[in-house]
């Protein structure tokens, strides 16, 4: 690609070759009028207007056109102004067709194509200027609509990241917290009620690497939370036929009422599981050998669990807790246009979700 010095010294080249081809019948006037308009070019990027004035005496009275018509067209490039435009094409053409006296000496029609031709060729330049600087502002807006599109791009993934990051941080906690809080209150229990010093050790080991373990996952689901966005399901997921299996294996006693029918959509069931699930591992926590009644309930509009515990039996274990397993109910709750809430009740504590039914 050639440099941009050339393409700013060329157009004062030929306007020096027009002066040379002309300088045998110039007399000394019109040589140096051209002389200097030519080389006025040098500044025409800096100063456009000043330079076309300094290159139209070259217009009027010499036979040099070139100096004039390169400055009008760096003033068409460089100026928005209609009028300012149309005005120094006016008087670019006006120079151009003088000598007024021999013009005049002619007939009106002579005269009138002799003013067209000029006003034609003083527009020309003035036009291919406009081009040009709509060539290079249309450049530079491809140029924005691409940084636009490679940031878009980069957020597009950013998103993705995040939400995959909230994705996994909501399964770990659904999952991997349940069951590791599962396995430290029950080594809890063992160490209690074990017959024989070996057992009690082997069961304070396996609670407090449960509860290291509980610890070290709650940093684990914070990080990846961190900037995350609002999530969308992963598959598989479990649904309400593992929803017995679930409550036999909490270790926490349940009563159940109530059952949503099969065609309960998918993402409905996923999201009472869930919450049923959060909610027992809330209990063995917060309140263990507390009771638990679970209320499921349907109509042709909407499904509803409620999950409610008295107080606890026995002294709560210190397990470690973000309240991240709230959150992510909540949000369950609002991708799927529901609403959800929870807190204390006397003696005990209370979750309720509430879900728009969709079918199968």
């Amino acid at each position: 690609m050639l440099p941009s010095w050339v393409f700013d010294l060329a157009p004062v080249g030929l306007a020096a070759l027009d002066t040379w081809l002309n300088a045998k019948h110039a007399t000394p006037a019109e040589l140096g009028a051209a002389a200097v308009a030519t080389v006025a070019l040098l500044l025409r990027r800096y100063f456009p207007l000043t330079v076309l004035a300094i290159a139209l005496p070259s217009l009027v009275v010499s036979e040099s056109v070139l100096p004039a018509l390169i400055a009008l067209y760096t003033v068409g490039g460089r100026y928005r102004n209609r009028w300012l435009l149309a005005g120094l094409t006016a008087v670019v053409a006006l120079g151009y067709a003088t000598p007024w006296p021999s013009l005049l000496a002619v007939s009106h029609n002579d005269t009138l194509l002799g003013l067209i031709y000029a006003t034609m060729t003083a527009a020309a330049p003035v036009f291919l200027g406009l081009l040009t600087r709509t060539r290079r502002e249309l450049s530079l807006r491809l140029e924005e609509i691409e940084h636009a599109r490679e940031q878009e791009r980069v957020l597009i993934e950013q998103t993705t990241l995040a939400r995959e990051r909230t994705q996994l941080a909501r399964e770990i906690h659904d999952v991997v917290s349940h069951q590791v809080s599962l396995i430290a209150v029950s080594a809890g229990a063992l160490q209690v009620g074990a017959p024989d010093p070996g057992t009690k050790e082997a069961a304070s080991t396996i609670r407090a690497l449960s509860v290291a373990t509980l610890d070290e996952l709650r940093h684990m689901v914070t990080l990846l939370r961190a900037s995350g966005s609002q999530p969308t399901e992963l598959t598989p997921q479990p649904t309400l036929a593992q929803l017995e299996p679930l409550i036999a294996t909490s270790g926490v006693p349940v009563d159940l009422h109530g059952e949503l029918p099969a065609d309960v959509g998918a993402a409905q069931q996923r999201a009472v599981y869930r919450t049923i699930q959060e909610a027992l591992t809330n209990v063995r926590k917060h309140a263990p050998g507390a009771r638990v009644t679970v209320h499921i309930e349907h109509t042709s509009a909407e499904v509803s669990v409620t999950i409610a515990n008295g107080p606890p039996a026995c002294p709560a274990l210190n397990l470690p807790s973000a309240r991240h397993g709230l959150v992510g109910l909540r949000e369950r709750a609002e991708l799927l246009d529901g609403s959800f809430d929870s807190g204390p009740t006397p003696g005990g504590y209370r979750v309720h979700l509430r879900l728009p039914r969709t079918e199968t």
